[in-house]
């Protein structure tokens, strides 16, 4: 008894079963050097196979599905706001309106409306008027005159003449008929024709069949062709097919497992080789390309970012938004005395009296006020201006 497999063994990475005895000792023989020609031309398959898979997944990660993706959402786009309308605008509006504001209103207020007029209060009312005098006028005493004046006669000669007449004619023909055409050819079918051809013809020739034909045959093939046809299975089954069968078992078939098994076996062993060395150009790369890059990334650029950040970059935004501010208190001071001055010439210019000046309103935005940052716990205000309430340039924006 051979001992199970543990978990973890051989067997949980794909290796091959052990095969039943009896394979005879050219599988033993062909397994070793077959297992290493195999392992030799599988490798470098199996390597340019994962570089394929690599840079397969690269490309379609990186540049197909963002490809793919983009095109998609263009072509929805086109579609939804180009193609779409456009092709209501040709094709469906311009026959929606002639159907609804055109056609529609024409053919109903001028074809249909006076149709059914005409119909329910001409045509109508004519029609009931010409069937009740069809009716009661004309097909009434018609129907009366021809019901009394020739259907009743006619119903009397036919219940009293004409019934009893025919049954007798027909009863009388029948007779005869079968008399002179039916009994004489049935006679003959039944008494001559059925029985020469029964005992003349089918009972000579059936027994010709059974005798002369079916026994011979039956008898042929029961002790020539059945003892013929056994010696000749005999022969192929010892001569073509048992030494087919040995061939197949003892040489093709441990063959073709050891084949399969080496070609497994080596695609494993390549696949191990193909990742190990995978593993060793990246961390080649990584060594050589990734972390000098990461390193001169965090020592080098990061640093020059934050001063560029801070030494630039923040004074010219706090400039370029001071600059803003003073551009649009401006432009509000300009139009608020441009807009006091016309009011005073239309004033002037209606009542001719003065103008009295109306108090100033405050500026949109922050306040603009004096202050002195001399004493950041206690701020001083300047003389003559109101305190500002202390904001950082940084929360100012």
């Amino acid at each position: 008894m051979e001992k199970p497999q543990a978990a973890g063994g051989p067997q949980q990475y794909g290796a091959v079963k052990e095969y039943e005895p009896g394979d005879g000792c050219l599988a033993a023989v062909i397994r070793i050097p077959l297992r290493i020609v195999v392992v030799i031309l599988v490798v470098p398959v199996r390597m340019v196979w994962d570089v394929l898979v690599v840079c397969g997944r690269t490309l379609h990660r990186t540049l197909l599905r963002p490809a793919g993706r983009a095109l998609a959402r263009l072509g929805r786009a086109l579609l939804r706001h180009v193609l779409i309308p456009v092709g209501k605008a040709l094709f469906v509006w311009p026959w929606v309106a002639l159907w609804r504001y055109v056609i529609a209103p024409v053919v109903t207020y001028g074809l249909v409306v006076p149709a059914v007029w005409l119909y329910r209060y001409v045509l109508t009312p004519l029609g009931h008027a010409i069937a009740w005098i069809v009716a009661n006028l004309v097909v009434a005493p018609l129907v009366w005159m021809v019901a009394n004046l020739l259907v009743a006669p006619l119903l009397w000669i036919h219940r009293q003449v004409l019934a009893p007449l025919g049954h007798g004619i027909a009863a009388v023909l029948g007779w005869l008929g079968r008399a002179l055409f039916v009994w004489p050819w049935v006679a003959l079918w039944r008494y001559v024709i059925v029985p020469v051809v029964t005992y003349g013809l089918v009972v000579p020739l059936v027994w010709v069949c059974r005798y002369g034909l079916v026994l011979p045959a039956v008898l042929l093939y029961r002790h020539v062709l059945t003892p013929l046809g056994h010696g000749i299975v005999w022969l192929v089954a010892r001569l073509v097919v048992a030494p087919a069968a040995w061939m197949y078992r003892c040489v093709l078939a441990p063959i073709g497992r050891e084949t399969v098994a080496a070609l497994r076996l080596a695609w494993q062993f390549a696949g191990y080789v193909s990742r190990a060395v995978g593993r060793g150009l990246k961390w080649l790369a990584w060594n050589l390309v990734g972390r000098p890059a990461r390193w001169f990334y965090r020592s080098v650029c990061t640093p020059v970012g934050h001063v560029v950040r801070d030494a630039l970059l923040r004074p010219a935004k706090r400039a370029a938004v001071e600059a803003g501010r003073t551009v649009r208190d401006a432009f509000a001071s300009a139009r608020r005395t441009l807009r006091r001055a016309r009011r005073d010439a239309a004033w002037r210019a209606l009542g001719g009296g003065p103008v009295y000046a109306e108090p100033a309103t405050p500026v949109a935005g922050p306040a603009r006020r004096a202050r002195n940052l001399e004493d950041t716990q206690q701020p001083q205000t300047v003389p003559g201006a109101a305190a500002e309430t202390e904001i950082s340039l940084r929360k100012r924006g």
